[in-house]
């Protein structure tokens, strides 16, 4: 069966002035419609991920790549809770994540910032490559066992200020702009705090969080608007 859904499209981890950053779609009240439609809808948006709310109260959540179902992702997770807590007119403290542990959510010098257990993230493969050059030539996919890699050069070692481009064929995503889950994977791989630019201009926060084997990763939202779009449901 097929429905009518609004989607939510907002930009994660954008730039100091509200350009690049990555699409998100959000359908909020979404416990009807089953996992192929959010694989589909992620899909026909052309987007990395989308995310269906399922209990708003709770902000209880799913999140789809047009490949999979994922525990936790970044740019979702900070997403959402921008966008829950613009329309709900409150901070939300706690994302629920229906395959993960719970998220905590803050603001922070107009960044929207997201707490979360780093084994929960994908497992992504760290690539340390020369410099920012190679970074930035680097082909579409760079080879066909890069499937879920994240490349990477230092910018500004000492500030902890990188370059990175990040390839996910395994998530249906040729290239993702800008991908949190990525970042907390480095945070604890590097244990300390970091900028990452990455895609077109985007910008990730990242650092480890008190707790061990938790990460937190701040960015910057733009919201684009809804969409009115068809979806397919559970009978």
């Amino acid at each position: 069966m097929s429905v009518m859904a609004d989607v939510h499209i907002v930009r994660v981890f954008t730039d100091a002035h509200g350009l690049f950053g990555n699409n998100l779609g959000v359908v909020l009240d979404a416990g009807k419609l089953d996992a192929d439609a959010g694989r589909k809808l992620a899909s026909d948006l052309r987007f990395s991920e989308v995310v269906f709310v399922d209990d708003v109260e709770q902000a209880r959540l799913r999140i789809f790549t047009p490949a999979a179902e994922l525990p936790l992702a970044g740019h979702p997770l900070v997403g959402t809770a921008w966008l829950l807590s613009r329309l709900t007119g409150r901070e939300v403290p706690t994302l629920r994540p229906q395959q993960a542990a719970e998220v905590q959510t803050w603001s922070e010098d107009g960044r929207t910032w997201i707490r979360g257990r780093i084994d929960d993230a994908p497992n992504w493969g760290l690539v340390e490559v020369a410099d920012e050059a190679t970074v930035e030539t680097l082909s579409v996919p760079p080879g066909p066992e890069y499937r879920r890699h994240q490349f990477w050069a230092w910018l500004d070692e000492p500030r902890g200020v990188m370059r990175a481009r990040v390839f996910a064929a395994d998530s249906g995503v040729d290239e993702d702009e800008a991908t949190g889950s990525a970042a907390m994977r480095q945070v604890g791989a590097l244990r300390r705090p970091l900028v990452i630019r990455q895609g077109w201009g985007s910008e990730i926060l990242a650092r480890p969080a008190q707790v061990t084997g938790w990460a937190e990763i701040g960015g910057r939202v733009a919201g684009d608007g809804m969409r009115t779009v068809t979806v397919g449901g559970t009978a």
